[in-house]
């Protein structure tokens, strides 16, 4: 790699892990403002999407000016390509953290129950696996985002064994039906967080051992493979 494009994807990469922390840090906030019915830190992630919204664009840029500028192959390619994919999960990250907080602004406090019981639960699954994909971006560990892919599946079935809960509970309190269609919405949207954070994770497995995973199914994704020598990336 001439000594250019190596400065140049050495700071592609600080740039996505910047992204990935900022994102993950609203992804917090947003479970956190839902949690404890807090507007204030719910307005913070929902003013703080701009920031997210200018880093992807940047990003992006960035990408487009190397792949102009430089013409990579091999292992620098699929490095660029699989930044411009997690890019644009990461922003979309970002807008479901919005779309969390936006709940939370037109949410009374109410005492517990099962609903948010097993979002608390779901969130906190959701948040553990953006952890391990950006841990496994960093350094660029296929394992790691391999458990972050079979994690899915756990969000997956609460997120929809909530919805008899959900049926239940407005049969029993059909005054609070907006409160509850907002706790389903919250969970919505915690799916699809770990939906994207699987996605980030199966481009980092494609970074790092070069392996499409896309649509080949559970069974694939999870499978110990060894990643031949000739495509471990080192920035």
């Amino acid at each position: 790699m001439i000594p250019i494009l190596q400065r140049e994807i050495e700071k592609l990469k600080k740039h996505i892990l910047e992204l990935g922390a900022v994102v993950e840090e609203r992804v917090r906030m947003a479970v956190k403002s839902i949690e404890e019915s807090d507007a204030a830190i719910a307005l913070e992630v929902i003013k703080g999407d701009i920031e997210i919204d200018h880093r992807e664009v940047d990003l992006e840029e960035e990408c487009l000016k190397i792949l102009a500028l430089h013409q990579p192959v091999a292992i620098d390619l699929r490095f660029i390509i699989a930044v411009l994919k997690i890019n644009n999960d990461l922003e979309r990250l970002g807008d479901l953290a919005v779309n969390i907080a936006d709940r939370a602004t037109c949410m009374d406090k109410r005492e517990k129950n099962e609903i948010i019981d097993d979002i608390t639960v779901m969130a906190e699954k959701a948040q553990t696996m953006l952890k391990k994909s950006l841990d496994a971006l960093v350094n660029l560990d296929a394992d790691l985002a391999r458990e972050v892919c079979a994690s899915d599946d756990e969000v997956d079935m609460i997120h929809a064994n909530l919805f008899p809960k959900f049926e239940k509970a407005v049969f029993r309190n059909p005054e609070r039906l907006q409160y509850f269609s907002n706790l389903i919405g919250v969970s919505r949207n915690l799916e699809r967080i770990a939906d994207h954070t699987t996605n980030i994770a199966e481009d980092v497995i494609y970074m790092s051992a070069g392996e499409i995973v896309r649509h080949r199914g559970e069974e694939y994704r999870t499978a110990e493979k060894k990643p031949p020598a000739c495509n471990k990336f080192n920035t």
